[in-house]
């Protein structure tokens, strides 16, 4: 590996891990209240009641009409309600899965004009100042996201055939909240998807123009420990050691790419959610194999990282990617989805010229910080 004369990495979100650790979110608020985001199933599952009681008086409202992948016509109304219920709200707890969060980091983002002047602000694709915001903690209840441990968010325009990214120095959490426990109750569909998403951060933080050997060293162990434990977690999803073996493999793979950001394979994940509905942590993972492919070769670097993965043998690295990816029951061709040649040869390459894309190392032209 080539000697390191310089790195960068930053990450202010305060963590805390382990079962149990949702009982700690009072003394992170300190006196402050706060609003709890969540998603619509939380009630029925106890959840509500369980932060109720955990809260107590700093609860001061819950706003659970979460839906995945937030879009701008369900996000218009429940901004406005909350910046004209709660502007007087210290913080915000998001307890869900990436919607919630990313829910919860639009929502802390206050305009002096209300979401539409949000949406434009964002449509700019350029950094603002917000006219006001609150602070976020962050709790997942899936393992994969990431979104607990970095700044972005992601907004959705379906009507428009648009997605925005959020991302602003105030919208990184004030602190994340990792509770196993919190995932002992996810479907297995959920645990998969949640799963394969870990995975594609950390290869993308790997594959990625923007790599250090710090976010190296958290994406290595993250990939080698989901692909260890998510089978065997599939197998037996109330194991509460796997869950919590997962839960610190995402967590491990948001800190990687919360310094690189994503690459290729997010970039084309992006038209396979908004075209053919595809979930997202399929559509981020499927092409994985695809991309290890264009990868290997390019950056000698970059090789000796990934050999750490796959055990110091890269020559078929792609394949026994694939293999792994279909031994979870998720195809990795385009075909499977409805997307021929043509079409998904437009799609790489239009990925490739894309924000997130142009990270990749194979994309031979500028990096995007």
């Amino acid at each position: 590996m080539s000697k390191v004369q310089s790195l960068r990495y930053q990450n202010p979100v305060a963590i805390r891990y382990g079962a149990g650790a949702v009982g700690e979110l009072p003394a992170l608020l300190a006196g402050r209240r706060a609003v709890l985001v969540t998603f619509p199933e939380a009630r029925s599952l106890g959840l509500v009641d369980r932060l109720r009681g955990v809260l107590g008086d700093a609860l001061a409202g819950i706003e659970d009409r979460i839906e995945p992948n937030p879009d701008v016509a369900e996000l218009r109304p429940m901004y406005e309600r909350f910046w004209r219920e709660h502007r007087d709200c210290e913080a915000l707890i998001a307890v869900g899965g990436g919607s919630a969060i990313d829910t919860a980091k639009t929502l802390m983002v206050g305009t002096a004009a209300g979401f539409d002047e949000l949406v434009a602000l964002l449509s700019r694709g350029a950094p603002f100042i917000p006219h006001r915001t609150k602070a976020l903690i962050a709790v997942p209840t899936t393992a994969g996201t990431g979104s607990e441990v970095t700044p972005w968010a992601t907004v959705w325009d379906r009507a428009a055939g648009k997605k925005y990214s959020l991302h602003l120095n105030e919208t990184w959490p004030e602190a994340a909240v990792v509770d196993p426990e919190l995932m002992l109750t996810l479907p297995n569909s959920v645990t998969l998807q949640s799963g394969l998403d870990a995975l594609s951060h950390a290869l993308e933080s790997i594959w990625n123009r923007n790599a250090n050997p710090i976010s190296d060293t958290f994406a290595v162990a993250a990939a080698r420990e989901v692909m260890a434990t998510l089978p065997a977690l599939l197998a037996e999803p109330a194991n509460r050691e796997l869950r919590g073996r997962m839960a610190l493999a995402a967590l491990k793979a948001g800190m990687a790419f919360s310094n690189t950001r994503t690459a290729l394979a997010h970039s084309i994940s992006y038209e396979m959610t908004l075209r053919f509905g595809l979930p997202h942590g399929i559509a981020c993972s499927f092409t994985l194999p695809m991309v290890l492919e264009r990868a290997l070769g390019v950056d000698a670097g970059r090789d000796e990282v990934l050999a750490e993965i796959f055990g110091g043998d890269l020559a078929d690295a792609p394949a026994r990617l694939a293999r792994f990816i279909e031994s979870l029951g998720v195809r990795t061709e385009f075909s499977a989805y409805g997307v021929d040649d043509t079409d998904s040869r437009r799609m790489i390459d239009d990925a490739m010229d894309g924000v997130r894309g142009k990270n990749f190392i194979g994309v031979q032209r500028g990096a995007v910080a």
